[in-house]
């Protein structure tokens, strides 16, 4: 990369990596970077539908998006959390709620107070202390930051919506500050034969498009951080064996459920996720355990609408570059690697990374230590949500089903090893710096996965059990009293940002 300071930035593709990264730097770098995006309408995006996280709340203030314009304009609704049905073992289901559990008190996370009551066989069920839970399982929804006259937070929330009119909206929101898009399918990457960097796209048009930093969203292809720069793919298949997904579009279905719904199938699970227009649904399963044709009456079979199209097949290979950056290239999104979609976290690792490079922006080509240090972050998340995910097979009681068995006997990475143990010995969780996933959501999968502590922290002894048990009620009523008090999640959003009808069906 040239030592002189930067002005030029290309995106190579656009969708929902490209759209996010363009409208960010933008938004942050304003008119001392020309930034240039490369895209084709002849190559669809991925995404049929998606579902978030809270840390979308950042990204959507960064740009100082209004929300309920935001929903509007991509079909959206609000999710207040994960419903995995059958996930543990058939006829089983609970949730990982957003937000809190309960109120930590004294240095003691909340949750053992209350593991120390189901110990001695007393005690509501966990979720009783989960406002998110207690809103999703009525279908209610309001913004509330805080439950009235009381310490315990309000309601944590993300969005579902249309991937494909995401990309359209934040289109248009970079191209009005300033963002350049250029129409055209790329041919060739061009390199310094002396550095190695890219220096510019050939599209099949004969233009070249040069560049002093480009950002790779080219999917699954990796254009330039794979094909070009051949940085290597970090394959997580022996841990996370699926490898396929069928997505279909169904029928608006009401009421509009608050949460997205993951359900476990034979060899795999099934996605649903509610929008304002119609319902987004997908089977995400291994070929080595399914074949394509029952993959597909699986799916068809566990609809709740009629279908609006085919059901549409993606391939992928689980895992990561080994590099995501590399020379003057940064990929993001699916050009970064692959991690299913069972906790949501496709924006949210976007978004990561677009926060990384922006801090680490090599604003003079002062490139090599920042480089490393991405880099260094990047996977460290990466692997991170990757144990997180790998938790929900591993930990199951579908015994007698060959692709779950497998799953229960897999070898795991030692640091999930860990944390299993740790909750298992007393209940202790721990999250890490870079651990995407809190205390709250770690707790919520153990427990629902079936793992039970042996003990809690002997500290919630010093609290008198009398103590302990009202203490407990009282949040417990005070959740309940908010919750039903919030309006149902229909009418709320037909109140605020009740989205036009579409012009068409979805094909």
């Amino acid at each position: 990369m040239p030592a002189q300071e930067i002005k030029s930035v290309v995106i190579a593709g656009g969708g929902t990596a490209g759209w996010m990264a363009a409208a960010a730097i933008a938004k942050v770098m304003g008119p001392r970077l020309s930034i240039t995006l490369v895209e084709s309408d002849e190559i669809g995006i991925i995404g049929v539908g998606e579902a978030t996280i809270p840390s979308i709340a950042l990204y959507n203030d960064l740009l100082r998006l209004d929300e309920n314009d935001f929903l509007r304009q991509t079909q959206g609704t609000f999710k207040l959390g994960i419903e995995f049905v059958n996930w543990y073992e058939p006829g089983h289901r609970y949730m990982h709620a957003f937000g809190a559990i309960g109120k930590d008190l004294a240095y003691i996370p909340f949750h053992h107070y209350w593991l120390q009551e189901v110990l001695q066989g007393r005690g509501e069920s966990l979720w009783h202390y989960s406002l998110n839970w207690m809103a999703a399982h009525q279908d209610r929804f309001a913004r509330l930051e805080r439950i009235a006259d009381t310490p315990l937070p309000g309601v944590i929330y993300a969005f579902h919506f249309d991937a494909s009119l995401y990309a359209a909206y934040l289109r248009r929101l970079a191209q009005q500050m300033g963002v350049r898009r250029v129409e055209g399918m790329i041919a060739e990457v061009l390199q310094n034969p002396e550095s190695g960097d890219v220096s510019a796209l050939r599209l099949k048009d004969g233009r070249e498009i040069s560049g002093e930093l480009f950002i790779d969203c080219t999917g699954f292809r990796g254009l330039l951080i794979e094909r070009t720069l051949k940085v290597g793919y970090d394959d997580w298949t022996p841990w996370l064996p699926v490898d396929r997904a069928l997505a279909i579009p169904t029928e608006r279905v009401g009421p509009l459920t608050p949460y997205t719904r993951s359900t476990a199938l034979e060899a795999g699970w099934q996605w649903r996720i509610p929008l304002q227009h119609r319902t987004g649904n997908g089977h995400v399963y291994s070929s080595a355990f399914v074949d394509d044709d029952r993959a597909a009456e699986l799916l068809i079979a566990n609809l709740d609408s009629r279908p609006l199209a085919d059901p549409r097949p993606i391939r992928f290979v689980t895992g990561r570059r080994r590099q995501l950056w590399s020379h003057n290239v940064v990929c993001l999104g699916l050009a970064s690697g692959f991690l299913e979609p069972l906790e949501s976290t496709a924006i949210h690792l976007i978004q990561a990374n677009i926060q990384r490079l922006v801090l680490l922006f090599p604003h003079h080509g002062d490139c090599d230590h920042r480089r490393a240090q991405f880099n260094q972050a990047a996977a460290a998340e990466y692997e991170y949500v990757r144990d997180f995910i790998i938790l929900h097979y591993y930990l199951n009681n579908r015994v007698g089903e060959r692709f779950w068995d497998e799953c229960r006997h897999m070898s795991v990475p030692d640091s999930l090893t860990h944390k299993i143990e740790l909750f298992r010995e007393t209940g202790g969780i721990f999250p890490t710096m870079y651990d995407l996933f809190h205390l709250t959501s770690w707790l919520q999968v153990m427990w629902g996965q079936g793992v039970r502590p042996r003990g809690a922290h002997p500290f919630v002894q010093t609290v008198a059990p009398h103590d302990r048990v009202e203490y407990l009620k009282n949040i417990r009523d005070l959740i309940a009293q908010a919750a039903s008090e919030l309006p149902l999640h229909d009418e709320f959003i037909a109140r605020h940002c009740r989205a036009p009808a579409p012009a068409a069906a979805v094909t």
